[in-house]
């Protein structure tokens, strides 16, 4: 049966959902507070990673994060709040920085990436797409044995769960990427891995929408939600006011906000990202992860981009030089000829990446709202995660078998 539909938010996930929703025979409308030209959907690595199989909260990083949160270059950096939210989210956190979140976390991320990865080029063939969509596989560079120790663990986990990998000497390295002076010890090669140009996507996704029939609506904020029982009853923006039969809340970093007001107690946080690009020729041929500095590396269609850090500092687009200026260090640390330009580094971008605390996304319904799908919680994955996710709303909402358990993505999960 066919249903209204009103998706809150434009970034990768909202207009995959849309995008399956319409497929779906529902009659879609996508509201968007921005232009629609920014954010974590436009500045991401643009990685399809099946090999991300680690949670964010994992054993270990909130004792780095503590370490450095005085440290505002540092890969994770938390600014403390005294804001209640914030309070609960960083308790939450630490709670889920186990063995046993990672342990309950991994096959799930695995199958989610794995079912996206297979989507991305289905989607690309069904519409024709020309965006950029290579299976190179991605590089873990490191320069210690202690971090390519690490790596080589969780290469071993990979391999048990099926997915392509094998580690690789420097000399290997060399091979692959014959054009750049790289200085590593050695790594992994994650053949499982693919990666993209994001805004060339997001640009043929904006476009080819609507003429499928979805209607997208920019600058248009979300100012209240009506209910009536357990249902949502009117949508009231700052333009209009609509009466869907079903709502998917998209909206990033922004979700937990919108879900207040439905009782919902969503504890995330935004987790700003940056990234420099460069469209010199830079020799560099292969994604990397430079894992000593949590840098990514990707070479689009045009560019390379340099893309990494996380930083809980609530809700802004600061863009801190430090920051900027630390991924450029890492670029010349592992690429000793590439020295990224101070033009380049102007240019630099932010976004905001919605984090649970478990580090795991929030997709499907809450027991408190019944015509409510969220779509959220994503952090550093929502761009691998997006069709995937967009696939598996539009079955929770067409009343279908969904392709896959979401029990580990259920939002009113405990911390």
């Amino acid at each position: 049966m066919s249903k209204e539909v009103l998706v809150i938010g434009g970034g990768i996930v909202g207009l995959c959902c849309s995008y399956y929703l319409r497929q779906e025979g529902h009659q879609v409308r996508v509201i968007d507070k921005s232009n629609m030209d920014q954010g974590a959907s436009y500045v991401n690595a643009g990685y399809l990673t099946p090999s991300h199989i680690i949670p964010l909260a994992a054993p270990g990083v909130m004792k780095k994060g503590l370490k450095w949160m005085f440290n505002s270059s540092s890969p994770l950096f938390i600014k403390p709040r005294l804001e209640a939210d914030f309070i609960k989210w960083t308790l939450a956190f630490n709670r889920s920085c186990s063995q046993a979140n990672v342990d309950r976390s991994v096959r799930a991320i695995r199958d989610i990436n794995l079912l996206s990865r297979e989507l991305f080029p289905e989607l690309k063939s069904a519409e024709d797409f020309n965006f950029q969509l290579e299976r190179k596989g991605l590089i873990m560079l490191c320069q210690t044995q202690k971090m390519l120790d690490a790596e080589l663990e969780v290469a071993d986990l990979a391999a048990k769960e099926g997915l392509e990998v094998a580690p690789v000497t420097r000399e290997e390295i060399f091979a692959m990427e014959p054009d750049v002076k790289i200085d590593t010890i050695g790594g992994v090669h994650f053949g499982c891995d693919g990666h993209t140009t994001p805004n060339q996507l997001m640009a043929e996704l904006k476009n080819r929408l609507p003429q499928l029939g979805v209607e997208i609506q920019t600058q248009e904020e979300v100012q209240r939600l009506e209910t009536q029982g357990d249902r949502i009853v009117k949508v009231v923006t700052n333009k209009d006011t609509y009466t869907p039969d079903e709502v998917v809340l998209a909206s990033g970093s922004w979700s937990a906000k919108l879900t207040k007001q439905l009782g919902i107690k969503m504890l995330l946080e935004a987790g700003k990202g940056y990234r420099i690009n460069s469209t010199r020729d830079l020799g560099i041929k292969m994604p990397a992860i430079l894992c000593e500095s949590k840098v990514a590396v990707t070479p689009m269609d045009g560019f390379t981009r340099f893309a990494g850090t996380m930083e809980i500092a609530g809700i802004n687009h600061k863009i801190r030089p430090e920051r900027v200026e630390a991924i450029a260090k890492a670029a010349t640390k592992y690429y000793p000829d590439v020295a990224l330009t101070q033009a380049e580094k102007a240019e630099a971008a932010c976004g905001l990446r919605p984090v649970s605390p478990d580090g795991m996304a929030y997709i499907g319904r809450s027991g408190k709202c019944s015509n409510l799908v969220l779509a959220t919680g994503h952090a550093m994955m929502g761009w691998s995660m997006g069709p995937a996710t967009g696939k598996l709303v539009s079955e929770l909402i067409s009343d279908k078998k969904t392709s896959m358990d979401l029990s580990p993505f259920n939002p009113d999960r405990k911390f």
